[in-house]
């Protein structure tokens, strides 16, 4: 993506992310407004943990969303996502991958940086992922 603000690129010498549903690089010009959203987890306003991986996903992307909306973005502003993911497998890969293409059709994926970890902060949670956003 070719932005003034914020430019998303898959430099040529490493691999296409694409399928993956992430970018490499992310630059942001300096002059502008970055937004950090803490990392969200799957569950909405009641705290209920849905024990299926996907719907956590769909979760937390839904409250991406709303941070980004209170700032008046959206996903196109998101510069990087660290997504963290309990017992991460193949199957795993391949939810992240397609909710990732629904929400980025044009494969214009933000950076992201993948970790599995053992635990998260609450007992049944699957997934939490953070975001950085540049209002442009």
């Amino acid at each position: 993506m070719k932005n003034k603000v914020l430019e998303i690129s898959n430099p040529e010498g490493i691999y296409d992310p694409c399928p993956h549903g992430y970018a490499h690089v992310a630059t942001v010009s300096a002059k502008d407004l970055l937004v950090f959203i803490a990392g969200q987890g799957g569950s909405r306003m009641d705290g209920v943990l849905s024990t299926d991986f996907r719907t956590q996903v769909k979760i937390v992307f839904e409250n991406i969303n709303i941070a980004l909306a209170s700032k008046g973005m959206g996903f196109k502003n998101i510069a990087k996502l660290t997504t963290l993911v309990v017992d991460y497998d193949e199957e795993k890969h391949q939810v992240l991958i397609e909710e990732s293409n629904l929400i980025w059709p044009d494969l214009e994926f933000p950076v992201n940086t993948l970790i599995p970890v053992q635990r998260l902060a609450l007992s049944g949670m699957l997934i939490e992922i953070d975001a950085t956003a540049v209002a442009f």
